[in-house]
């Protein structure tokens, strides 16, 4: 871990903030945490006693119990002048984060990063209200759960420094995550962008009749995610062309035809969130849905991940 970085601040603690410090206290950081909701604190420790056998298992050699050095605070104001790195998670809302980032502008140490972990709002939407060091502001973005899915998309604008960018991402990987650079704001950013197409188009397919909502999910998950998950779709093309460049090129060149016809008829069919279209959606969802046994899910996604993680020697 970074010799600069030692205590964290979660600011925000719902379901990304409870993980986020899971993998800080992880890591042997001390956590300072708020939160004004009713009973947060009693929800991260559940979570944390939870998590905990997940995380000793991704990690390695830990201490049996889960870690206790963090506390929470009414107000996190005063405790800034301690922190060295600063993780928001609070809620999507313009108004909201343009006055919080201020306060936390206003009050944490020069230099210190004040990553937000928006998943879709840039910074360059918040930070006006900043006078003193706005370049220190930028996007940490985390996949749920962040103690387990390795990738943080980290969004600078316009005015972040670069020296800011070079830490945040020196932090994330120090924290074992796959931070990736996005060059340029967008709404949504990236991932979270290819996820929305993927499921305009499987809630165009489900409201539409022609799959199953469980088929639907067997389809990703026994097939292109099955590949997605180790080679990414750019390099999946290319092996599909014979690999390297060429067999990027020869992909494009000989199903590119198809695939133009393909997304006419996607456009055509695009899912329209017209009431008719959402009732039949839910409503197939809903049959589907309804059998899921959620806590065994959630332990069996858990030891998926794990042994997936564990099998990829580059994460």
């Amino acid at each position: 871990m970074s010799q600069q970085i030692r205590t964290v601040a979660v600011i925000g603690c719902g379901v990304i903030g409870m993980s986020w410090a899971c993998l800080f206290l992880a890591k042997g950081l001390k956590v300072i945490i708020t939160d004004p909701v009713e009973g947060a604190e009693d929800r991260f420790r559940r979570y944390l006693d939870e998590a905990w056998p997940s995380i000793q298992l991704q990690l390695g050699s830990l201490q049996q119990e889960p870690a206790k050095n963090y506390e929470f605070v009414a107000d996190i104001v005063p405790r800034l002048i301690e922190v060295d790195f600063i993780q928001e998670n609070g809620p999507e809302r313009v108004e909201f984060k343009q006055e919080l980032f201020k306060t936390l502008d206003q009050h944490a140490r020069p230099g210190v990063v004040i990553a937000s972990s928006s998943s879709g709002l840039p910074s360059s939407a918040f930070i006006g209200q900043c006078e003193h060091e706005p370049g220190r502001i930028l996007i940490g973005h985390p996949f749920n759960p962040p103690h387990l899915i390795p990738l943080v998309e980290v969004v600078p604008h316009a005015g972040t420094t670069p020296a800011i960018i070079t830490t945040a991402m020196a932090f994330y990987r120090a924290l074992g995550k796959r931070p990736v650079l996005i060059r340029k704001e967008v709404p949504g950013f990236v991932a979270n962008r290819l996820q929305a197409a993927i499921n305009a188009e499987a809630y165009s397919l489900i409201s539409r009749g022609v799959i199953s909502a469980e088929d639907l999910d067997t389809a990703v998950t026994s097939g292109p995610g099955l590949r997605w998950g180790v080679t990414g779709p750019i390099v999946t093309n290319a092996l599909g062309g014979g690999g390297g460049a060429d067999g990027f090129n020869t992909r494009l060149e000989r199903l590119g035809p198809a695939i133009r016809g393909w997304e006419k008829d996607m456009l055509e069919h695009r899912f329209d969130w017209s009431e008719e279209r959402l009732s039949l959606l839910k409503a197939e969802v809903g049959n589907y849905l309804t059998a899921v046994n959620w806590s065994e899910l959630t332990r069996q996604r858990d030891s998926v991940l794990l042994q997936l993680l564990k099998s990829k020697p580059n994460l």
